[in-house]
């Protein structure tokens, strides 16, 4: 079910608390620049490298501003807590673990609540009813994929099964598709109606870019 922050103070009162060790990143630019964001020390959750992040953000420049973006793995939200500060529409977050949603919540209670929707569960089994969502406002959007690493136990097919994700986006939706992967991956040079446009490695991890189709 997605759901809007606002909506659900009553519930984070009910919830326990883990004692969780906390890390924190911090907005590079815009509206909410300087603010915290807190990141969960748990096996699934990783901040992306400042220096991927901004390079990432370079690379956008202000084409985020009244966009949609996607951050289809989100964690604890960071790289799409950047694209809101830098002036995307609406931000959606994608996120299974209990831990790194609620990180992820109070991060978003830090910045515009009333801007971020979340969808709560396995990303690969609810991709598509956040993209019909998408698709139904006819606003171009940004997806961000960063799956967990496939090195992980059980974790082996994580990449086919992104490329799987990505082959739905229509190029009617889609402003851009940016990909971060471990660098030993190769990525394709087309998935479905997109096509590799970029590539930029920052150490063991990479950033790969798609876009429609010319």
């Amino acid at each position: 079910m997605l759901m809007k922050y606002q909506d659900r103070q009553q519930d984070r009162q009910r919830r326990g608390k883990e004692k969780i060790k906390l890390f924190t990143t911090t907005i590079i630019a815009g509206e909410f620049k300087g603010k915290q964001i807190e990141i969960p020390d748990i096996s699934t959750t990783r901040s992306s490298k400042s220096i991927l992040k901004e390079s990432f953000f370079n690379t956008i420049q202000f084409e985020i501003i009244d966009r949609n973006f996607v951050e289809v793995f989100a964690g604890s939200g960071s790289v799409g807590l950047e694209a809101l500060s830098r002036g995307a529409a609406q931000c959606y977050f994608m996120e299974y673990n209990k831990i790194a949603f609620r990180s992820l919540e109070n991060n978003i209670r830090q910045t515009d609540p009333s801007r971020c929707h979340a969808l709560f569960g396995d990303s690969f089994e609810n991709f598509s009813t956040l993209y019909d969502l998408i698709k139904r406002q006819g606003r171009k959007t940004y997806f961000y994929f960063d799956p967990p690493f496939s090195t992980r136990d059980g974790m082996d097919d994580i990449y086919d099964k992104t490329i799987a994700l990505i082959e739905q986006i229509e190029p009617e939706v889609c402003e851009m598709v940016a990909v971060e992967h471990m660098t030993n991956l190769t990525m394709p040079e087309e998935v479905g109606a997109l096509q590799k446009s970029k590539k930029k490695k920052f150490g063991r991890s990479t950033l790969t870019y798609y876009k429609p189709k010319a």
